[in-house]
């Protein structure tokens, strides 16, 4: 399993239109083959600081084949006019796992 995880700093007050743009290009009803879940989340104290991460399920081969044909490209080129700066940026394995769980008694 892969994180695809991206840190930007946006320019002061552009995050509903950068969150727009970058949803424009995001076909929730037909996700690519392998990707699992995606995340956008925000700094609670620094509006300006948004994280944006997916999990996919293959290879970074897989991952990088897949870019192109879902618009990456174009997705990057709409969202630029409002990133000030990007953080890290890249492909991480997921060496570690926990998830909680309920149990109930029967």
């Amino acid at each position: 399993m892969l994180c695809a995880l991206t840190i930007r700093t946006l320019k002061p007050g552009t995050f509903d239109q950068f969150r727009e743009a970058f949803m424009r290009h995001e076909d929730l009803e037909n996700p690519p083959a392998g990707y699992v879940r995606f995340n956008m989340i925000r700094n609670t104290e620094n509006h300006d600081e948004v994280v944006c991460f997916g999990f996919f399920d293959g290879t970074v081969d897989e991952l990088r084949r897949a870019a192109p044909e879902h618009g990456y490209a174009e997705q990057l080129e709409a969202i630029a006019p409002f990133v000030q700066s990007v953080g890290a940026d890249g492909l991480y394995e997921i060496v570690e796992e926990f998830t909680a769980t309920s149990s109930r008694a029967d």
